[in-house]
């Protein structure tokens, strides 16, 4: 008898299922999932992308096995992102989707101009669906490939909710009437800072942990002064208190608390992240799966961090990969401490992430990143993303930081 792969043994029991009425052989669940053997053939056939009104991008890739796995990127410059993923497709096509890290490799180095925020974005996102497609073929969470799972639920933070036990937050800084703009704030508009956040401190109670997001949009010696006025209500960290683009005065103002400083949501590869550690510059990292390079990167990344002692919370402003990606990561990271906005459901699922109990979400346990897109509701989502959010400062016009 000749011998048969595992992809056309599947297709002869489907068939005989249908013959003999037997529907339960592949369910609508398992269409998608576990469909070929480890040493059958496997060919990318098409590459999509996909812009929504939000901003989100998405990109689909499909194969010859009938798995099709799913990724996103950075939603600035998201008509790019999606661009660049389509070109992508020029090296891609007719590629095996199993060998991730080689195509990490081969996107990242193939050009002569290597990184930047699209380019990774880009890679991020093909990284993502890459994994998804070879979770599916093999039937497990990509977190069972990476070594996990490390850990069975993944604690998360966003809206505290005594509901979903979510007990921690963070809180964009701001005086009453505007966020801090100016190069030195004054002692009344630091004060009126001081004051919001120690009435967030006093509503929620110690139980609580309440971040202070600087956003990268405070100058040094206004974040200077924050850094000293914030501390009596003990932040969990202090957020981005200066663009990372000049690590070394980072470092500076982290010597000059106990709070941890996080960093990270615009830092892209390890080799961004490494000046970060090396200086002391901050205590947690905050990697973005749509951005820094993806599963692959934010993996190494982490490993990294492990040697400084360092955990990572991944940044999650982005939609449903996103956040099943950088769970996935939770599920084989051993120095994972939170997951920004990981109590969000999201309506572009045809099938719920595991809903957050006590404050932590479950792994998701479905093949791939663990979660099926409802592709009906994203296509009536597509559309012209959002224009730029350039800010002026209300006194001078001059431009600030959001």
């Amino acid at each position: 008898m000749a011998h048969m792969n595992r992809r056309a043994c599947l297709k002869t029991m489907v068939g005989a299922g249908a013959l003999f009425g037997m529907d339960a052989v592949f369910t609508a669940e398992r269409t998608d999932a576990a469909q070929i053997g480890p040493n059958d053939e496997i060919k990318v056939t098409k590459i999509e992308s996909f812009v929504l009104t939000n901003s989100w991008v998405f990109v689909k890739i499909s194969t010859d096995a009938g798995i099709t796995g799913w990724g996103e990127m950075l939603k600035d410059d998201a008509k790019a992102c999606a661009a660049g993923a389509l070109e992508v497709g020029d090296y891609l096509i007719g590629q095996d989707p199993m060998r991730v890290v080689h195509h990490w490799q081969a996107i990242h180095r193939g050009a002569f101009y290597r990184g930047g925020p699209i380019k990774t974005a880009i890679q991020s996102g093909i990284d993502q669906a890459l994994w998804d497609i070879k979770g599916k073929a093999f039937g497990v969470p990509v977190y069972k490939l990476l070594g996990g799972p490390v850990r069975d639920r993944a604690r998360v933070y966003g809206t505290i909710n005594p509901e979903t036990g979510v007990n921690a937050m963070k809180v964009v800084l701001r005086g009453n009437t505007r966020q801090p703009t100016k190069y030195v704030e004054g002692t009344k508009f630091i004060g009126e800072v001081a004051e919001r956040f120690g009435a967030l401190r006093e509503e929620h109670g110690d139980d609580a942990d309440i971040g202070a997001e600087f956003h990268g949009a405070v100058q040094p010696a206004t974040a200077a002064l924050l850094i000293k006025a914030l501390e009596p209500y003990n932040p969990w960290f202090y957020e981005e208190v200066v663009q990372a683009l000049n690590v070394d005065v980072m470092a500076e103002l982290a010597k000059t608390t106990h709070i941890p400083l996080a960093t990270g949501e615009r830092i892209f590869t390890k080799w961004g992240f490494r000046e970060v550690l090396e200086k002391g510059a901050a205590k947690i990292l905050q990697p973005d799966v749509a951005y820094a390079g993806g599963i692959t990167e934010l993996r190494l990344i982490a490993g990294m961090a492990e040697a400084y002692y360092a955990p990572i919370a991944p940044h999650n402003p982005n939609g449903p990969c996103s956040l099943a990606a950088s769970l996935q990561l939770a599920g084989c990271v051993p120095n994972f401490l939170v997951q920004e906005r990981g109590d969000r459901e999201h309506d572009l699922l045809a099938k719920p992430l595991p809903p957050v109990r006590d404050g932590y979400r479950p792994l998701p346990t479905d093949p791939g990143l663990g979660i099926t897109i409802d592709e009906d509701a994203l296509m009536a989502q597509v559309g012209e993303p959002r224009p730029y959010l350039p800010r002026f400062d209300e006194d001078d016009g001059s431009v600030i930081d959001w």
